[in-house]
């Protein structure tokens, strides 16, 4: 039986999202980022539409490989956290991995095999830190590491940062993380990595060898200012149904704890979806949804199953009413900041027990 709830997943959406951000690196090699379930749109799903197009996929684990790697998927596969331990080096050549390797400990695990003939020195990246303080080593410490880990150091192995502040255009510290970031390997390597989706479009100096494609991807901006998108197709659009209605008079309140009162007569429509299939507990009271295209507003709290909306104002609700959460044409990112996050997490914590729908 189906549920009144599902996400449909756009697939020509995700082939023209592609397209559009590889026309502001056209010499680059794309990576297309399909970590976390590719950000709740379906990581099998994803990687199989774009599988002629991408020139590698990245997860954040071990463990996505394997989803990958089961369902046919051959391009290489980077992995954005390195191996955890030791013993997933054993793994390189058998799933074609390549580890961004971040810490010391992991440059010793596979300089060993590279010396051992067990892996090539196509196997990793090396990751260093520009500012985000988050994972890599220090562009300081890079001659020390050139010299001790020469299988490692070569000069066709992709160098790599993340860049903290790419998603605020006027901040200047991406352009000095990435002069920074190049005045050390320019002369050095060949092959590097800095952009992501927000740097690849308002920092034309970061488009290297490799760019790494991810929530544009996937249709939702990179950016705060909407203004500094480009046009992009949202991929994922989450509906459901009205299961209920009812009038209440006014000074009658609705929901758990009574947060919100009527004050005249309203008509409440009551929505088949939750906290438990990934909408945000915290959205607040006037989070819009669309009825058959038109705005109903939430009204009092978000319960795990159910959602309950003022639709008083709107012809024509009734039982089996299409209610758009986001999607075409109420997009994920408005809603986020409803909320007071951002649509990666919106999209990622959309659940398992919300069937997706691929067209």
């Amino acid at each position: 039986m189906a549920r009144y709830t599902h996400a449909t997943i756009d697939l020509n959406a995700l082939k023209y999202n592609f397209m559009a951000m590889s026309r502001f690196s056209p010499s680059s090699k794309q990576v297309v980022v399909v970590k976390a379930d590719a950000y709740g749109n379906g990581a099998v799903a994803v990687a199989k539409c774009l599988q002629s197009q991408a020139d590698m996929f990245a997860v954040a684990f071990i463990d996505e490989v394997f989803e990958l790697r089961d369902a046919g998927i051959t391009q290489p596969i980077l992995v954005l956290q390195g191996p955890h331990e030791e013993r997933e080096c054993e793994l390189t050549k058998t799933l074609n991995i390549v580890w961004m390797l971040h810490v010391e400990q992991q440059l010793n695990w596979i300089n060993k095999r590279i010396q051992n003939n067990q892996i090539s020195n196509l196997h990793h990246w090396v990751k260093f830190d520009t500012g985000m303080h988050r994972l890599g080593l220090m562009l300081e410490d890079y001659d020390r590491l050139n010299a001790d880990y020469t299988h490692i150091f070569h000069p066709k192995t992709v160098m790599a940062t993340h860049l903290a502040t790419a998603d605020e255009p006027e901040n200047k510290a991406s352009s000095t993380a990435v002069n920074q970031f190049l005045s050390v390997m320019a002369d050095r390597h060949s092959c590097l990595s800095i952009a992501n989706s927000a740097a690849n479009i308002c920092l034309p100096e970061s488009a290297k060898t490799w760019n790494r494609m991810g929530i544009s991807l996937y249709g939702s901006s990179p950016f705060a200012n909407d203004e500094m998108s480009i046009s992009l197709k949202p991929v994922m659009q989450l509906n459901s149904e009205v299961i209920a209605l009812r009038e209440i008079a006014a000074g009658e309140s609705v929901g758990y704890g009574a947060t919100w009162t009527a004050s005249k007569r309203s008509v409440i429509a009551t929505v088949a979806i939750g906290y438990a299939d990934g909408y945000p507990r915290q959205a607040p009271i006037g989070t819009p949804a669309l009825f058959d295209g038109v705005v109903g507003e939430l009204v009092g709290r978000v319960s795990m199953d159910m959602l309950t909306f003022d639709v008083s104002n709107i012809e024509k609700v009734e039982i089996g009413t299409k209610v758009e959460l986001w999607g075409n044409n109420l997009a994920v990112n408005e809603i986020a900041k409803q909320v007071g996050t951002i649509g990666y997490e919106l999209m990622t914590r959309v659940s398992k027990r919300v069937p997706r729908k691929f067209i």
